[in-house]
């Protein structure tokens, strides 16, 4: 059987026998870097083929680990099928479940004794959860009779993403969302700690009463997203069938509350007045819906980039990128825009809008408001693009490189297990 693990641009291949493996029942293989001092297990349903910022974070953490020989790194994940890989002092498990229905990237984990089997062969130092509905019960199972840290990632704002508060709630709406944030509340008693990646998350977690947190942002791959990559426009454009002048674009998933739709109201208008044309490139739910649209046929639609040079050479080859998501815990994919040189224009709502006030290399439009996306955008084609693109440089270089943002995150694990 071949196995595969991807560690940003590298492939590492090794083989096994051909039978069909079952983790919840074969022998596991002898542990990575039994001596390491710190072994980290990163669990989460949030990782797919198609998937975009946890992906990466999960990735770029194994990078890290790889290269430092006191580290150990498990990470445990849906699949197709059960499968074990390994890497210098990284070992990956894929566990085979079913796909969420809406949700075509996830699967649900659902291998109770397989998670448990992993647990107790790894003896990882600490555990950290990166999904919060069936994983964090799974691993609370796991772990109950043995004394290993659990800590949450809070990737999600799962009350807004499942009932959204925008506009005048119903009356159901307004009870779900109360249920789901009494949710939240629940599972965090399981974790002494929650990591989040914006001042936003923490706000909104401490509305629900949760505040041993701790703040650590995602970081960005300086060398990949270059600004340099911009000499590469033309060719990339004519190559992808985009429009040689002035171009916005998306990059992400195709989910409701991405709130692309906003964006596609507006666009009509936007490129009236500034002759922007629109790029959406992903994967989700919400394609068929989008692709619909009455301004679709002026939208330049590509698929999911899941290369991740070719991801950089697409936002350095955007005049602008838009963020649109109102409840991102974060937004990867706009600071890799900055890093990029491409400035953004975002939503004032959610994470990203903390990147562009603390950066200068955008500009904000008020949630769900057609008219503030078309002032806004034509605003910011009026600013000068590239000066704005050295700001966001700027920016990412001196608060994003992945080497000090893990540092900062192994800090936070060390306090904890102090």
């Amino acid at each position: 059987m071949s196995l595969t693990l991807r560690l940003a641009d590298r492939t590492i291949d090794t083989s096994t026998n051909s039978h069909v493996l079952s983790i919840g029942r074969d022998a596991l293989p002898p542990r990575l870097r039994p001596d390491a001092s710190l072994s980290v297990l990163d669990i989460t349903e949030w990782f797919g083929e198609t998937s975009g910022g946890i992906r990466t974070y999960v990735l770029e953490k194994a990078r890290y680990i790889s290269a430092r020989p006191a580290l150990r790194h498990v990470i445990a994940v849906p699949g197709v099928r059960d499968m074990i890989t390994d890497d210098d002092g990284v070992r990956m498990y894929r566990l085979r479940g079913p796909r969420i229905p809406t949700q075509r990237p996830y699967r649900f984990m659902l291998a109770t004794r397989s998670v448990s089997r992993i647990v107790r062969h790894e003896e990882p130092t600490l555990i950290e959860v990166g999904s919060p509905f069936l994983v964090p019960w799974i691993v609370r199972h796991a772990t109950r009779d043995l004394q290993v840290p659990l800590v949450c990632y809070h990737h999600t704002n799962v009350a807004s993403v499942i009932a959204p508060q925008i506009g005048t709630p119903t009356v159901w709406g307004r009870a779900v969302h109360r249920s789901v944030q009494r949710y939240v509340s629940r599972l965090n008693t399981l974790f002494p700690l929650t990591i989040v990646g914006s001042a936003y998350s923490a706000r909104e977690l401490a509305q629900d009463g949760i505040t041993r947190v701790a703040q650590v942002p995602l970081g960005v791959d300086l060398d990949t997203f270059v600004p340099w990559r911009r000499a590469n426009t033309a060719a990339l454009r004519g190559r992808l069938g985009i429009p040689q002048g002035l171009v916005a674009g998306y990059v992400g998933r195709f989910a409701r509350e991405k709130a692309l739709d906003v964006v596609l109201d507006a666009w009509p208008e936007v490129e009236r007045t500034t002759g922007a044309r629109l790029v959406i490139a992903g994967a989700g739910p919400m394609e068929a819906i989008y692709r619909k649209h009455p301004y679709a046929s002026r939208v330049c639609f590509l698929p999911f980039q899941q290369d991740r040079a070719a991801m950089a050479d697409l936002l350095a080859a955007l005049d602008v990128y838009v963020a649109p998501g109102p409840l991102e815990t974060f937004g990867l994919a706009a600071l890799e825009a900055l890093a990029s040189g491409t400035p953004v224009l975002t939503v004032n709502s959610g994470a990203v809008a903390e990147q562009i006030v603390a950066s200068g290399a955008g500009r904000r439009y008020e949630p769900a408001s057609v008219e503030s996306v078309v002032v806004e955008a034509g605003r910011l084609f009026h600013d000068n693009l590239a000066a704005l693109g050295i700001m966001g440089r700027t920016h990412a270089v001196t608060h994003h490189a992945w080497p000090r943002v893990l540092d900062r995150l192994f800090a936070v694990y060390r306090e904890l297990l102090q």
